[in-house]
């Protein structure tokens, strides 16, 4: 497949480990419900209709690249981390959060499961969006593609929805350990084929969402989550090598995890790491020790908090990752998602900072 010549690689660079003229940016969310033309699009349209439909998720994808001209670094396709569990067969409603009408209430009921997922047949949609948008972007800014993490896919699939207090899946980890480490694994083999999928559709990164990392405990992080997040890592890669397609750069990004770091950085098998706000960007730098490249890390609330905090905060964060020298190895992002109450325009000055303090 011959895509457009790609002409801001900045990112690539970045996600190399390499130094940069100054850092990257793009956001999580990105696409999202802060813009007043994502929300004329989603009046029209349901939520995975959109995410089914590959000329409505590039319109989507394209919106912030277009409105953010020369601004921001990468696209990332409009999907959800959800259509996982519907390509395993759940049913999965978005009313506005999401909710599984029948969830996994004990393992017997893995049983309903698709057993043998053709993953390139449920989530083909994905990869049809995916090339469309690339050629459309015409190597504006790299195309990000993404799956959810095993731990937080399993989550959603066990409590029906959202949670605070991840009551029903961690049971399911103490109570039936060796049945969810093998539904974990069955979760990471589809994400592998949807990771390979879309790469070879056209994505040029590709993103590993760990939202609920941090629920874990350090101990069964490494023991529940961890090694599925090393299975897509090393499968990814070797189905693209068996496949003569060269790898691309994998963020994985397990919120709250901060105390994982060294031990992320050292086997976890991604070129770049993902951190939230909670975490000093130097102190972030110092436990991976220059071993993967770190995406990150403004609190995504600054953005409600007036041009000055967000000019203040984006500067420290800078200096703060720079450490004096340009910028090698750090791609600028939010600590997570934008939400859907920012003005754009206060985006647009948070974009404006960090062209301005990340430049070398």
């Amino acid at each position: 497949m011959s895509f457009p010549p790609l002409k801001n690689d900045l990112i690539l660079r970045a996600a190399r480990g390499e130094e940069t003229e100054r850092a990257p940016v793009w956001v999580m969310r990105q696409a999202g419900r802060y813009l007043p033309e994502f929300r004329a699009v989603r009046a029209e349209h349901g939520f995975f209709e959109i995410c089914r439909t590959a000329e409505l998720a590039k319109e989507i994808t394209l919106q912030p690249i277009r409105r953010y001209t020369g601004l921001i670094d990468a696209a990332i396709i409009f999907s959800d981390i959800l259509v996982v569990p519907q390509a395993l067969g759940m049913e999965v409603q978005m009313n506005p959060g999401p909710h599984f009408p029948d969830p996994l209430a004990t393992p017997a009921d893995i049983e309903k499961l698709t057993k043998n997922v053709d993953v390139d047949k449920e989530l083909g949609y994905v990869y049809e969006a995916i090339t469309q948008t690339r050629h459309a972007l015409n190597g504006e800014v790299p195309l990000i593609g993404f799956c959810g993490a095993p731990w937080t896919l399993f989550s959603y699939m066990i409590e029906g929805g959202g949670t605070k207090t991840f009551q029903k899946c961690k049971s399911w980890l103490f109570l039936y350990p060796e049945e969810s480490k093998a539904l974990l694994n069955r979760i990471a083999d589809v994400c592998i084929d949807f990771l390979v999928g879309q790469i070879k559709a056209g994505a040029q990164l590709v993103q590993v969402f760990d939202s609920w990392a941090g629920e874990l405990a350090p101990h069964h992080f490494e023991e529940f989550s961890l090694p599925s997040l090393q299975r897509i890592a090393s499968g990814v890669r070797e189905k693209l090598a068996a496949a003569n397609i060269p790898a691309v750069p994998m963020t994985l990004f397990p919120k709250g995890a901060n105390s994982q770091l060294p031990s992320l950085a050292d086997k976890a098998g991604y070129d770049v790491i993902g951190i939230d706000w909670c975490i000093d960007p130097a102190d972030a730098r110092k436990a991976v020790g220059g071993k993967v490249a770190l995406q990150g890390n403004l609190d995504p609330m600054l953005l409600y908090g007036g041009r000055d905090a967000i000019e203040r905060e984006v500067k420290r964060m800078c200096e703060r990752f720079r450490g004096g020298k340009a910028p090698k190895g750090w791609i600028c992002n939010l600590g997570h998602g934008i939400t859907p109450g920012v003005d754009p325009e206060d985006l647009r000055w948070f974009f404006e900072c960090v062209h301005k303090y990340s430049a070398a």
